[in-house]
């Protein structure tokens, strides 16, 4: 049988028509999906225990890119290709959220 990820991280793809609400799409997440998917697979130790997914859209698309950090439930908005390495190092790896990515209930 095949073990859980420890960790898992869903980032939002969608994309909506120009002119209408904003979308994670839109604003590059699929350079940070590209990202986390390249500096997750840089570390062998990492495989298997670290999942990086697209999905549809999140709900904070004025806060885009989404990304969750599943079991953590760690929400992060804003992100951006060159946030990734900290991510991956200080949370993914380090356990410590990075604060200023993250969003909070009140946003």
């Amino acid at each position: 049988m095949m073990s859980q990820p420890a960790l898992h991280l869903f980032v939002c793809r969608n994309d909506r028509p120009e002119g209408g609400r904003p979308s994670c799409g839109a604003r590059g997440s699929a350079e940070v999906l590209g990202a986390l998917q390249r500096e997750v697979g840089k570390d062998p130790e990492s495989w298997g225990q670290i999942a990086v997914t697209p999905c549809g859209c999140l709900g904070p698309c004025f806060e885009g890119p989404t990304i969750v950090v599943y079991p953590d439930a760690v929400w992060y908005g804003g992100v951006t290709a060159a946030d990734v390495p900290e991510i991956v190092e200080r949370h993914l790896r380090g356990g410590q959220p990075i604060d200023r990515l993250r969003l909070t209930h009140d946003e």
